[in-house]
């Protein structure tokens, strides 16, 4: 082959604008996205990669922006099925009265896996390519996940009292061990270990992660401080806060994804930048259930690592990224009393490279550079809503909604297209939601 003769490849994605999020802040006008293999190959304007490159596909958008996929870095997906089950309540009233007994008469794999489906359906049509799930059930999760060619950090469910999954401590164990060698080497689910919260796991189970953690070198994804009853509560009981108390145990470290972290003092935010802690925010979320505010523009300043996520869909309604990032940018100036805090850069690298690079994933996704992977959304730019045009990713973060996202392609697969599911059949999907929303319905704890 002569050296001026195109080089072939698999797609050629063309686009007004593409926001890498690696380095923070940067737009490319006119750019290109060449993926081969699954792979992004090379980034480079738009004239350049038609002379360089023979692609078997070119997607045109000139109106549109390309960003990586949204990472949506805590989830309880198969509660996408639990959607408006028990709203305008209190966490603890919300779980104890209402979501625990009805997830305890239909929680099963069927259950989970009709609950993903149905959130992965929802997720790539809001531009989200990648989840980090914490539920019961992780085999029929990963199994979903792996067939649906979405993806997905599972997490080894670990709670004090049985379910239906588990019903010993060394059962939760044996299976999250079983689980985790079964999708060991599987390309699109990897796992991490997901101890509800300090309140609901012991001290025996805590360093029994821990040690397992690092042998298996996975995180640890886990609620914490996520209420000003819970630090009261972990004082009382355990005369220190939940962060001092898994501090203790040998947990606060680079492999913990710390989820909520609404009660943060001045002192447990510089140690969790200390010890390379990752913290998942989830405003909405915690704003539904008043569970209180996270201090992420003083985080930030920090350098803690920081991550975006809905939360359940029985908790926030959606799984949408787009809502979560605005949401997340206007509540941190509220917080910090500050109009610049948590600019649109940084809320839109929570939600992509933040939020992989939590789940142990930042070497692989989160960004668009060459030799990742190719998760990769269009944003159509070119509407009513999102003009005129003067900041892309301020355009994004502030303007933008999920119904823009036209193409999304996992691991350079396509997923998205033209706004239609390639691969899902959207009217079986809303089937059998019908169907667990009769059962759920019937079952369904009075207000």
């Amino acid at each position: 082959m002569s050296q001026s003769e195109p080089v072939a490849c698999d797609l050629m994605i063309e686009a007004g604008w593409v926001v890498p999020v690696e380095p923070a802040g940067r737009v490319l006008a006119d750019h290109a996205v060449l993926v081969d293999g699954g792979a992004i190959l090379d980034l480079l304007p738009v004239a350049q990669a038609r002379a360089r490159y023979a692609p078997r596909e070119t997607v045109a958008r000139p109106g549109s922006v390309l960003i990586p996929g949204l990472v949506n870095a805590h989830c309880h997906n198969p509660m996408t099925l639990m959607r408006g089950v028990a709203d305008d309540l209190p966490l603890m009233t919300w779980l104890n009265d209402h979501i625990w007994p009805v997830e305890g008469q239909v929680i099963g794999p069927d259950f989970v896996a009709e609950g993903i489906e149905l959130s992965i359906a929802e997720m790539l049509r809001g531009g989200t390519t990648c989840a980090n799930e914490n539920y019961f059930f992780p085999d029929a999760q990963g199994a979903t996940y792996a067939r649906m060619g979405f993806r997905a950090v599972v997490g080894l469910p670990v709670i004090q009292f049985p379910t239906a999954w588990a019903r010993t401590q060394d059962e939760y164990f044996d299976k999250a061990l079983e689980v985790h060698d079964r999708f060991r080497g599987e390309a699109l689910v990897t796992t991490a270990f997901a101890p509800h919260a300090p309140y609901t796991v012991s001290d025996a189970s805590f360093e029994r992660i821990r040690m397992l953690a690092d042998q298996l070198d996975i995180p640890v994804h886990c609620h914490v401080h996520e209420t000003a009853h819970e630090a009261e509560e972990a004082l009382r009981q355990h005369g220190m806060r939940q962060i001092g108390r898994l501090d203790r145990l040998g947990l606060v470290n680079s492999q913990l994804i710390a989820v909520h972290m609404t009660q943060l003092t001045d002192a447990e935010i510089a140690l969790c930048a200390e010890r390379g802690v990752s913290v998942v925010h989830c405003p909405e979320s915690n704003l539904k259930l008043a569970s209180g505010f996270c201090r992420t523009e003083d985080l930030r300043r920090a350098g803690v690592n920081l991550a975006l996520g809905t939360d359940g869909c029985a908790s926030n309604n959606d799984l949408d990224m787009f809502g979560e990032m605005r949401t997340a940018a206007l509540l941190a100036k509220g917080v910090a009393g500050d109009a610049a805090a948590l600019d649109a850069a940084s809320v839109l690298r929570m939600a992509t490279l933040g939020g992989a690079t939590a789940m142990g994933l930042g070497e692989r996704v989160g960004s668009i550079e060459a030799g990742k992977r190719a998760d990769l959304a269009v944003v159509d730019l070119d509407t009513v809503e999102t003009s005129p045009m003067y900041d892309v990713v301020s355009q994004l973060v502030y303007a933008t909604g999920r119904h823009q996202v036209t193409d999304v392609w996992v691991d350079g697969r396509r997923k998205l297209r033209d706004r239609v599911l390639t691969d899902i059949d959207e009217a079986a999907v809303k089937a059998a939601a019908r169907r667990w929303q009769s059962r759920i319905a019937a079952i369904r704890p009075p207000r």
